[in-house]
């Protein structure tokens, strides 16, 4: 009897590192399971990919709604071993418009929490499992111009640590994955940016560090020095780099588009 292929679950899978992590683990020949907001472009994707697929659409603002639907494609796909949680919104939000604030909170912490809460009990149930989420590197400090995302992600990293700690001892892993700029469309209007990388090799990385079952990984894994010094600036000598870098990004571009 042949080996049983390995099963995963992404959340947040019809654009972006999701996408290209779907692409990525059905080529490594993984039975995927993919969700989103949008069943049409999830369709699209079960398309493209060449492996065993399940679709699911599933809106993770709505909690318990969400925790339902998660649990039936678990049934539907007979069980699986890794979640991957990359849902997640980014508003730029200088206005200070809490219909934003409310939104990045329902999805990037209400959202996140609901997901990683119903992988861990099922993977308890099965003693086995792994759960992976894309946090990122701007939970390591505040932003002035999206205070709630750079919370969120904060939050994301302290309730991954937590659930490590609740896990120790057990089979089950719980991985952080903190990636800096990556080509999605949450970057499509941003002009100072730098060692931008690509989904595709996001999506190697990950699996790379799903692979030797890390707890935190940096993507690309640079950033972890980037950070080490970002965390340890003054507050008022870090406020007056990001003010500065901030109104480099919000120059207008001239005719040649360039900042």
């Amino acid at each position: 009897m042949g080996q049983e292929r390995k099963k995963v679950i992404i959340i947040g899978a019809s654009g972006g590192i999701g996408r290209a992590l779907a692409g990525k683990l059905s080529a490594e020949g993984w039975v995927v399971g993919l969700t989103g907001r949008s069943l049409e472009r999830l369709q699209g994707l079960r398309k493209e990919l060449p492996g065993e697929t399940y679709v699911c659409a599933i809106d993770i603002r709505d909690t318990r709604e969400a925790i339902h639907q998660l649990n039936n494609l678990i049934m539907i796909m007979r069980g699986v071993d890794l979640v991957i949680i990359n849902a997640g919104v980014l508003f730029h939000n200088l206005e200070c418009r809490w219909d934003r604030e409310e939104e990045t909170v329902k999805v990037n912490v209400l959202g996140f929490a609901a997901m990683a809460n119903t992988a861990v009990n099922y993977f308890l149930q099965k003693q086995s499992g792994c759960v992976v989420g894309i946090s990122s590197v701007a939970g390591h400090r505040g932003s002035g111009r999206s205070p709630a995302y750079n919370a969120s992600k904060a939050f994301m990293i302290n309730y991954m640590e937590g659930l490590r700690q609740r896990l120790a001892g057990t089979p089950i892993r719980v991985i952080d994955i903190r990636p800096g700029f990556i080509n999605t469309d949450m970057l499509c209007d941003r002009k100072s940016l730098f060692g931008v990388a690509s989904t595709d090799k996001a999506a190697r990385d990950i699996y790379r560090a799903i692979q030797k079952q890390k707890r935190i990984a940096y993507v690309p894994a640079w950033w972890g020095i980037v950070m080490w010094f970002f965390k340890r600036l003054p507050e008022n000598l870090y406020h007056w780099g990001y003010r500065k870098y901030a109104a480099r990004d919000n120059r207008p571009r001239n005719d040649k588009g360039m900042a």
